[in-house]
C-alpha cells in the first residue's frame, strides 16, 4: 500500500467519526425545535431520533459480513446516494413519517461508514499505535462535537430552519465521497488475495464480552448525559446559547484529551490507564450533576478530558485480545456500543418524562460506574499484553 494511498483511506476514517458525532451529538440542540416544528412534546421527540440510532445499530451489525460481500468503495459511494435522499427528505417532508425514515436512513450511512472506518484503522496499523491511531481518528467524532452544536445554535439563533443544520452534516459525506475517488481499499472475502485472509480463527476469550458491556454502557452513559445537558441548564436559568456553549465545552475538551492520550497511552498499560479514566470520568460526572451553575462549566471541561480515551481504549483492548483482529471482533464491540446509542432516549425518554433531565444525568453516572467495574474486571482475564508482546 502506498503511503498517498494510506494517507486517503486514514482521512476518510477521520471523516467517518465526525459524521457519526454530528449526527448523534446534534440532537440535544435541535431536538427543541423539531418537536416546535411538529408540534410534539420534546420527550416524545426524542423517542422519534431512535430511528437514527436504530439505523446505526442495524448497519454496524450487518457491516461485519456486508464487508466481505460489498466492496468497501462501492458501500461508500453508495452511501453517498442515500445520504442525498436523507437529506433532501429532511428538507422536504412535512410529517413525522418522513422524519423518522429519513433518520433512520442517516443512522445507516453513518453506521457504514464508521464501521468501515473503524476496520481500515485496525487494518492499517498494528499494536499500540492502533491505540493511537484509532484515538485520533475518535477524536473528529469529538472535534464534530464541539464544531456542529455551536453551528446549530448560531443558525437557531437567526431563526433558520433545523434542516439546515442537516444540510451542513451532509458536507462531511462529501469530503469522504471525493476521497474515494483514486483510492484502493482493502480486499476482504471473496474479493481478497489469499495472503490478505485470515487462516486461523481464535476464541475470543471472556474479556471480549466485559469489553463489550463497557462499550455499551459507555456510550449509553455518554450520550445520556450529553443529550439532556441543554435541558438540564435550561431547568437551571441558562439560556440556549450557554446550555450549547457547554456541550461545545464537553466536546473540545473531549477532543484535546484524544490528542494528549493518543501520545500518553503509548507509556502506560492499557487497561490499567482505563480503569483509572474510567474511575475519573465517573466522580467528574457525579461533580457536574452535584455542584452549582456556575461551576458547570470548569466540570465538564473536566470530565470530556477524562473521559475522552475510554471508549477508544475499550475497542483497542478488544481488538487485540486475539493476535489478530478481525471485522467481526471489531464490529462486535462497536455494535455494543451502538446498542447504547440506539438505547439512549429509549431508556432517557421515559425518565426525563417521570422525573426531569437531572434525573437522566444521574443515570448516566450510574453507568459510567459500570464502565469502571467492567475495566477492573478486565484486568483479572485481559489478554492484550500477551498479543502486544507477540507483535513487539
Amino acid at each position: 500500500m502506498t503511503n498517498s494511498n494510506r494517507i486517503k483511506l486514514t482521512w476518510i476514517s477521520f471523516f467517518s467519526y465526525a459524521l457519526t458525532g454530528a449526527l448523534v451529538i446534534v440532537t440535544g440542540m435541535v431536538m427543541g425545535n423539531i418537536a416546535e416544528y411538529f408540534h410534539v412534546p420534546v420527550s416524545s421527540m426524542s423517542n422519534t431520533f431512535t430511528f437514527l440510532n436504530a439505523g446505526i445499530l442495524i448497519s454496524i451489525f450487518l457491516n461485519a459480513w456486508l464487508m466481505e460481500i460489498v466492496p468497501l468503495k462501492t458501500q461508500l459511494r453508495f452511501g453517498f446516494i442515500l445520504m442525498v435522499l436523507a437529506v433532501a427528505g429532511l428538507v422536504f417532508g412535512d410529517n413525522l413519517t418522513i422524519f423518522s425514515a429519513a433518520m433512520f436512513v442517516l443512522g445507516l450511512v453513518s453506521g457504514i461508514t464508521m464501521s468501515i472506518g473503524t476496520f481500515l484503522i485496525t487494518h492499517m496499523y498494528e499494536g499500540r499505535e492502533r491505540g493511537s491511531r484509532l484515538l485520533f481518528t475518535d477524536s473528529f467524532f469529538s472535534m464534530a462535537g464541539m464544531i456542529f452544536p455551536m453551528v446549530a445554535a448560531i443558525l437557531l439563533a437567526r431563526s433558520i430552519d433545523w434542516y439546515w443544520v442537516y444540510v451542513c452534516i451532509g458536507l462531511v459525506y462529501v469530503a469522504i465521497f471525493i476521497l474515494t475517488f483514486g483510492c484502493d481499499f482493502p480486499a476482504l472475502g471473496k474479493h481478497a488475495a489469499p495472503t490478505e485472509k485470515v487462516a486461523e480463527k481464535e476464541k475470543w476469550g471472556v474479556g471480549v464480552l466485559f469489553l463489550s458491556i463497557a462499550a455499551l454502557c459507555y456510550i449509553l452513559g455518554q450520550l445520556g448525559f450529553i443529550s439532556w445537558v441543554p435541558e438540564y441548564a435550561k431547568s437551571l436559568g441558562m439560556n440556549l446559547n450557554d446550555a450549547g456553549q457547554l456541550v461545545s465545552d464537553f466536546w473540545m475538551s473531549y477532543m484535546f484529551g484524544m490528542w494528549a492520550f493518543s501520545f500518553i497511552l503509548r507509556f502506560f498499560d492499557l487497561q490499567r490507564i482505563l480503569t483509572v479514566l474510567a474511575g475519573a470520568a465517573t466522580v467528574l460526572m457525579y461533580l457536574f450533576n452535584t455542584s452549582e451553575p456556575t461551576h458547570l462549566a470548569w466540570f465538564i471541561l473536566a470530565l470530556g478530558f477524562f473521559s475522552s480515551a475510554i471508549y477508544t481504549s475499550v475497542i483497542t483492548l478488544g481488538s487485540l485480545q486475539t493476535k489478530v483482529a478481525s471485522p467481526k471482533l471489531v464490529n462486535f464491540v462497536l455494535t455494543c456500543g451502538t446498542i447504547g446509542t440506539m438505547l439512549t432516549f429509549v431508556v432517557t425518554g421515559p425518565i426525563v418524562a417521570h422525573s426531569g433531565p437531572h434525573a437522566a444525568l444521574q443515570t448516566a453516572n450510574g453507568l459510567y460506574a459500570v464502565v469502571f467495574v467492567m475495566c477492573l474486571i478486565l484486568g483479572l482475564v485481559t489478554k492484550h499484553r500477551q498479543h502486544n508482546a507477540t507483535i513487539h
